[in-house]
């Protein structure tokens, strides 16, 4: 055994030791409230498929369809292969559902919150974030080379502090809806007051 692997290891048996090795469950059904991990039935409480649309038998049709129609990849990102009909629709479909002039879908809520904020800010401005917020949260700050602070979970005093004491001429406070690890709710109304109070509106 080479000095790497025996490195190696040696941490894996510290995080055994400690409780903290991680191991994936073999999943053997869709997504859905009963679940079968390892050969056992067992209730889904981890799921983020709120809506329970991940086995909705209309939408598996319609992605049968959809497979069928556009095949199962771009093949390219849409600014190089093309914006597809079917992404264009949905953004319509969207944005009128949502009351606005437009809508922009990501792959996923990850690459979403990373693009949106690094499009939005820059390095001489600064990015607020709750300190329970999603790793994609925190990632998307970092990311765009802005300062970033974070404030104690949901208090909007330390919130409107962190905002007092920035000089940056361009301030973004980033916040989790749900906290999913905590299941709190942000106190979104508190927050925009805060920032409408701080911005003179």
């Amino acid at each position: 055994m080479d000095t790497m692997d025996a490195t190696l290891h040696a941490a894996l048996g510290e995080r055994r030791i400690q409780h903290l090795y991680r191991q994936r469950s073999h999943l053997t059904s869709g997504c859905a409230a009963m679940i079968t991990v390892d050969g056992k039935p067992q209730h889904n409480f981890c799921s983020n498929d709120y809506l329970g649309l991940a086995g909705h038998p209309d939408i598996a049709l319609a992605l049968k369809a959809g497979a069928d129609q556009y095949g199962t990849g771009s093949g390219a990102s849409h600014l190089i292969s093309g914006h597809s009909e079917a992404h264009e629709n949905l953004e319509q479909q969207l944005a009128e559902f949502t009351g606005r002039p437009r809508a922009l879908l990501f792959s996923t809520g990850y690459m979403a919150n990373m693009g949106v904020i690094t499009a939005l800010m820059g390095r001489h401005d600064m990015v607020l974030q709750d300190y329970l917020n999603h790793a994609s949260l925190l990632d998307g700050g970092r990311l765009s080379r802005a300062q970033m602070q974070r404030y104690k979970h949901s208090n909007i005093e330390d919130l409107a502090a962190k905002l007092d004491a920035s000089h940056a001429s361009r301030k973004l406070v980033v916040t989790d809806g749900v906290f999913s690890m905590d299941g709190d709710l942000a106190p979104l109304v508190s927050v925009a007051e805060t920032l409408r109070h701080k911005s003179g509106l």
